[in-house]
This record gives structure tokens, C-alpha cells and sequence, in this order.
């Protein structure tokens, strides 16, 4: 089984034999890459994971970070990764040369990073909240901004956040309230409140630097008159950082994900926290959007990788707990078996199986198609970000549900001991729960999905997909054992495309509150088929390498990833029928019905 909450095998099957990441050294950014070179990366962060990581999982779940006399104190490991993770080059391997980066697909980096969250979901988020406010900084601020923030972050010295949710607004940006006010010496007066902000002040750093929305004094209402500020907790004058009126005005104590502080953040109370404009007044929100994407997929992978430990904790339980007999055995004196060996735990373990890999598997696709959206050309490059946009809201979302679902027959597989903190599958447990609710709830992304991007362009992206679609379908009909899961995956494509048609008449016709109204569904049904076309990838990738020949070891590998192709199209794709049918209806019975009846 190798590692105790992942499989090297595993991600390589599906970086190389599915994913074909080696295809990516053609293009000219990737040119001085190699197989051998993403093999040294991934077994680099493998050892970061296995040696640093995972021996702090527990710990930093017991002992959660502490709001001391102003300032938040988290464990000595999360300095430690901070430091690796800046020497070693992370925070900035998809980066230019030009940028203090390695040049590193976002492909690999991301089966690297998922390796490090898989090991300690909230060491893990440190990082990536850093990598983002960088990413920003370098792709919209004026030169000065990224020579005064962007080195030191990248170096693991100043933590980046995204600052965006206030008390009275929560996800309706909208109504962000936070006030910038202009001043004659090259900054704003930052005034106001912001909640829920991951890594948003720890000792483990030297400062903290929050990329944050606001709204100019006189700006317009709404999501128009938002812009973006980099708002540090510390501000450099001269050779100094000096105190910028940000206080962290509280702690919140979290159900999971304790490892990693949520801060509630208080600027200008003494009317003297300075901000700093980022690209143009009025345009916050469409920059903010680079880091929001990159955070759904994040959290999507980090959904995946705390269910890929919840698995791994559940099948070495399963293989190593004796109870019962076989159904048949009538013999009270034979000798108990393992309790994989029987029938239900099984399903539950190919359930957790299907929804990891198959997850890990569509969130690679979206990196792959990042990596040609970003350095492609032509049609390519178009396509790539299309499809990046289509599935991003169904990559944060597939994984962080059914992640919720595979984490809780994992703790099942362990009956009562499960629900005890002797064994891990509890922390598991509560520290998938965050994903469904981070960047943007399954509701919003629900929303996003059937409301902007199955319509974008004319439906080009959908179109694309499908086309993405047919051409694994029929690799599976050259594979007679997979021909029937290749027209079962069309059926289900077919049922998609006609809902998504129905839906889009009733949004023409004017009835924007029922067309969307069912729109998590929605997003649920297209996550089935795109999980299901990448267990499609997989079950031909296997079937071929079978057919070539191998040894004992691989065959139980590659019948194991068939097995449980057999099982997502069996028990889980026909959930889309049900789907289906509901979406099918017009009756808009959520929409419609007066609040009211919810009363005692």
C-alpha cells in the first residue's frame, strides 16, 4: 500500500498512463522538463510528506492555534513547512524563471501538492493561500507592489491571504462594505471588518499580507465599485515593517481544519491602516476571480486528499480486523476473517475508491487544461480554457461532497471505534466537512455552473466537453470488455444534454428564479458524468496495459482500477436517471414556496 494516507502507484497511473503529463514537455514553458524531473519532484514532496507532515497530522488537530495577547500562535511545523516550502521552491514552481519559479506544470505540482494535503490537510493551506496572493500580485500589481511582497512570500518569510467575506455579507460580495478612502501620498485608509480568513495572522511568519476587496470611497454600488487592495498586517517603511492599524479581533474555533487558524480582522480602528491598490479602482472582484478559480480547485483537491486518507485509514483497518465468517459458513469454531472479506465492506471501500480517484483524476484534467490555457496556442489554448471554466464549479464541488460521503463509510468501515479519536478516521471526518462551504458553497458553485458557464459562448464549453467525451468513448468501444461502459457513459451525456437544454428554455422564457432553483442538482448531475468519463479514461488506460502484459503485482493494480470502474457506472452513474427526472419537472416547488411554512 506504500504511504499510509495515498498511493505513489496510484499517481502515477493517472499522471502518465491516463493523464499523459509527459505530453506537456512539448510545449516550450515545459521544454526543460522531463519524465525523470516530475519523478524527482513528486518523490521530494512524497518525503516532505511522509518525514514532516504526517507525523504533525495529530497533533495539529489537538492543539489548534491560540489568539495570545493580539497575536496567533500555531505549532512549530507550520514555520518549518513555510521554510522547506520556500527554500525548496513550492510556493512559486509554476512560476517563470523570471519569477523566482521552476516552470513546473501545474499538472505535477498539483499530485505533488495533493501528496502534502493528503499527509496534513491544514499544514497544506498555509501554502497554496500564499502561492495565490503572489500569483495576483504578479499578474495585476505595478512593479513596485510585486518587488516590495511578492520575494519574501514566495520565500516562506510573508503569508498571503485572500481577504474577501464581512459579518453582515457573507458570499454576496456584493455587499462588501469594507472602505478604502483615497489619500495624496500613494495609498488608501483601510476601514472595517473582515471574517473567515484562512492563515489571516500566525506567528509562524514574519508577516502577513491580505489581498483584500473594498470599495472606494464614492465607488458603485455592487460588484461593480469593488477593487482590490494588498493590505499587510505589517507595513515596510524603510528597512522596517511598522504596525498598520490590523488587528486580529478574533479566533474562531472550527468542527475540522483546526490546524489552521480562521481569523476575524479589524483595519482602522485608529484610522491609519494603509492599502495599497491593486490594477485599476472598480475592477477588485474580476482580478480576485484568478485566485478564487485556483482556490476552487484547491479545495477541491484538498477535499479528495482528506478523503484519500480517510481511505487508506479505513482499508488498513478492513485488511488487518478479524470478525465474523463468511455468509455461508454454518462452522461457530472456524477462525474469523478480515472483515474485507465481506460483502458490504467491500462496497464501501470501492465507493471510497471511486469517489478518490475518480475526483483526483478530473482534478488533474483541470490542471492539465490550466497548463494549456496557460502556455498553449491557438484553438488549443482556447479550448483548454473553456473547459478549465466549465469545470471548475463541478471540480470543487463533486469532491467536496461526495468527500463528505466517502469519509463517513470509511469511519463506518471501523463500526465503533470510528467514532473514537483513537483512530484517525474521526479527525477525517471533521476536517472534510469545511470543503462544501470554502471559496463559494455547493449552492453558488450550482449556480455558476448552470447559469453562466453551460451558456458561455454559446455553449462552446459544454460542446467541447462532450467532445472530449466521444473521443474516450470510442477508445472504449476498440476494448470489447469496455464497449458497454463507453454507451452507458453516452446515455448518461445524452440525458445531460437534453436537461441542460430544457433548463435554458426556461431561462429565455424569463424564469430566471426556477431555472435556477434546482441548480445544485444540477451540478450533481454533471459531476456523475464527468467523474464517470474519467473512470472511463481509466478503465481503458488499464485494459490496455493488462493487454500488453505485466507482472503480478500491476495486474492486481489494474483489475483493481477496473473493478472499481465497474462500480462507479454500476452504483453511482445510475443516480443520474433520478437526477434527471426531478430536473426534468418545472414546478419550481423551492422557488415558489412561501417561507412561511417552515413555521412551528
Amino acid at each position: 500500500m506504500g504511504n499510509k494516507y495515498l498511493s505513489e502507484r496510484n499517481l502515477k497511473f493517472l499522471l502518465y498512463e491516463v493523464g499523459q503529463a509527459q505530453q506537456l514537455c512539448q510545449l516550450p514553458f515545459f521544454a526543460d522538463h522531463d519524465r525523470e524531473s516530475f519523478d524527482m519532484m513528486l518523490g521530494t514532496a512524497l518525503r516532505i510528506s511522509d518525514q514532516l507532515l504526517y507525523p504533525a497530522f495529530r497533533d495539529l488537530d489537538l492543539n489548534p492555534p491560540e489568539l495570545v495577547e493580539g497575536q496567533v500562535r500555531v505549532r512549530p511545523v507550520v514555520r518549518q513547512l513555510l521554510e522547506q516550502a520556500g527554500e525548496g521552491g513550492w510556493l512559486s514552481a509554476t512560476f517563470s524563471y523570471e519569477h523566482q519559479g521552476m516552470q513546473l506544470p501545474v499538472m505535477i505540482n498539483t499530485a505533488c501538492l495533493f501528496a502534502f494535503a493528503s499527509a496534513n490537510f491544514s499544514a497544506s493551506a498555509y501554502l497554496g493561500l500564499t502561492t495565490g496572493a503572489a500569483h495576483l500580485i504578479l499578474s495585476f500589481g505595478e512593479e513596485k507592489l510585486q518587488e516590495t511582497y511578492v520575494p519574501n512570500m514566495l520565500a516562506g518569510r510573508w503569508q498571503g491571504t485572500m481577504a474577501l467575506t464581512e459579518p453582515q455579507a457573507g458570499s454576496s460580495l456584493s455587499d462588501v462594505a469594507v472602505t478604502a478612502t483615497p489619500t495624496d501620498q500613494g495609498h488608501y485608509l483601510i476601514s472595517g471588518q473582515k471574517v473567515f480568513i484562512s492563515a489571516g495572522d500566525h506567528d509562524a511568519v514574519e508577516n502577513v499580507v491580505h489581498l483584500m476587496l473594498a470599495r472606494i470611497k464614492g465607488a458603485p454600488a455592487g460588484v461593480k465599485g469593488i477593487s482590490l487592495f494588498v493590505v499587510p498586517k505589517l507595513r515596510p517603511e524603510g528597512d522596517k515593517l511598522v504596525p498598520n492599524d490590523l488587528n486580529t479581533a478574533g479566533l474562531f474555533h472550527k468542527l475540522g481544519y483546526r490546524g489552521c487558524p480562521i481569523v476575524q480582522l479589524a483595519m482602522g480602528e485608529a484610522g491609519d491602516c494603509h492599502g495599497w491598490l491593486v490594477g485599476e479602482p472598480h475592477k477588485g472582484l474580476a482580478y480576485m476571480f484568478q485566485m478564487m478559480n485556483e482556490a476552487r480547485i484547491s479545495v477541491g483537491k484538498q477535499a479528495t486528499a482528506v478523503a484519500s486518507g480517510a481511505y487508506y485509514a479505513s482499508l488498513q483497518y478492513a485488511q488487518e480486523r478479524p470478525q465474523g465468517r463468511p455468509i455461508a459458513a454454518k462452522d461457530p469454531t472456524q477462525p474469523q476473517v478480515p472483515i474485507i472479506e465481506h460483502a458490504d465492506v467491500k462496497r464501501m471501500l470501492l465507493f471510497q475508491r471511486a469517489v478518490v480517484d475518480g475526483s483526483l483524476a478530473l482534478l488533474l484534467q483541470c490542471a492539465k487544461y490550466a497548463d494549456l490555457e496557460a502556455h498553449g496556442e491557438g484553438e488549443q489554448k482556447e479550448a483548454s480554457h473553456l473547459l478549465l471554466e466549465l469545470l471548475t464549479p463541478v471540480a470543487k464541488s463533486f469532491p467536496s461532497e461526495m468527500g463528505i460521503l466517502s469519509t463517513s463509510a470509511g469511519l463506518q468501515i471501523l463500526g465503533g471505534y470510528g467514532y473514537t479519536d483513537e483512530f484517525s478516521s474521526e479527525q477525517y471526518f471533521r476536517d472534510v466537512r469545511i470543503h462544501p462551504i470554502h471559496e463559494g458553497t455547493t449552492g453558488i458553485q450550482g449556480m455558476d455552473l448552470l447559469g453562466r458557464k453551460v451558456s458561455m459562448q454559446g455553449g462552446q464549453g459544454l460542446k467541447l466537453f462532450a467532445e472530449e467525451l466521444a473521443r474516450d468513448i470510442q477508445a472504449a468501444s476498440q476494448v470489447p470488455e469496455l464497449a458497454e461502459y463507453g454507451r452507458r457513459l453516452q446515455g448518461s451525456l445524452e440525458r445531460l444534454s437534453a436537461i441542460t437544454q430544457a433548463k435554458l428554455k426556461l431561462a429565455a422564457a424569463g424564469d430566471v428564479a426556477v431555472f435556477l432553483c434546482d441548480a445544485t442538482l444540477y451540478l450533481e448531475l454533471f459531476g456523475l458524468v464527468a467523474v464517470a468519463w474519467q473512470w472511463l479514461k481509466q478503465g481503458v488506460a488499464a485494459a490496455q496495459a493488462l493487454a500488453g502484459g505485466v507482472g503480478e503485482s500491476d495486474e492486481a493494480f489494474y483489475q483493481g482500477k477496473l473493478a472499481t470502474m465497474r462500480y462507479f457506472f454500476h452504483y453511482e452513474l445510475p443516480k443520474t436517471q433520478g437526477l434527471a427526472h426531478r430536473l426534468g419537472e418545472s414546478d419550481g416547488l423551492t422557488a415558489r414556496l412561501d417561507a412561511r411554512l417552515f413555521a412551528d
